[in-house]
């Protein structure tokens, strides 16, 4: 059968092959030494990520020792929910509470300044659909608008382009606007967040600096929560 497979194909298909059963051996090392090292192994085997372990693994041995099971390898995709495991380091990066409550302060701030780009650039969209003109590319009001934005956010693919001396003009504008617009709503959010520290600050006095926890011991070196160490002056 491999005889009519070019020689590239089977190359590559041994390659894979091998690399495959390198991946599964270390995911079946890695499976038997947590079983070794936990305290309480049926609590992983019987979890969640302890049967996409397992699930991920099984196939490859049994596409070896059976026939037409080999495609029950593609359980091997479930692996890549290993990938939220990364998730638990979150609760170690308590900054980022801080910022989504400040995001979460920010919002209707910034949903305002959304609202009136929206209508600056149906505004500015039209002005330039009366200065163009479909014979220069701008052929309705919806597709000047979107040329609008397109420049206003910094983007510009190229697509569309003014021709005329006042249009350029008015490319230029907006061009400006746009370098002006970028950095309001992070400065929206910077405010929020600061605002927002000093609030905690001035509620609750001693606090993590990294989480914003309140630290209920005056001789305490760690944060409860967050575990970062605690500035002796806070």
């Amino acid at each position: 059968m491999l005889e009519s497979v070019p020689r590239y194909d089977v190359k590559y298909h041994r390659f894979f092959n091998i690399s495959e059963w390198v991946v599964t051996i270390l995911f079946t090392l890695e499976y038997l030494l947590r079983l070794i090292c936990i305290k309480r192994a049926s609590k992983y085997v019987f979890s969640f990520f302890g049967i996409v372990d397992l699930l991920s693994t099984i196939p490859k041995y049994l596409s070896f020792f059976f026939v037409g099971t080999q495609y029950l390898t593609a359980f091997r995709a479930l692996r890549l929910l290993r990938i939220f495991r990364i998730l638990k380091l979150v609760r170690y990066t308590g900054a980022s509470h801080s910022l989504i409550r400040a995001l979460r302060a920010s919002r209707t701030k910034i949903l305002i300044f959304i609202f009136f780009i929206l209508v600056v650039s149906i505004l500015l969209g039209t002005v330039m659909y009366l200065v163009e003109g479909p014979e220069h590319g701008f052929n309705s009001i919806p597709h000047s608008v979107y040329w609008t934005i397109v420049t206003l956010t910094t983007v510009g693919y190229g697509d569309i382009s003014p021709e005329t001396g006042l249009g350029q003009f008015l490319a230029t504008f907006i061009m400006i606007i746009g370098y002006g617009i970028i950095a309001v709503p992070t400065g929206i959010v910077s405010a929020e967040y600061a605002s927002a520290k000093e609030r905690i600050n001035d509620d609750k006095g001693r606090c993590c600096p990294s989480c914003a926890t309140e630290v209920l011991r005056e001789d305490a070196v760690y944060c409860r929560r967050c575990g970062e160490k605690l500035d002796s002056d806070i």
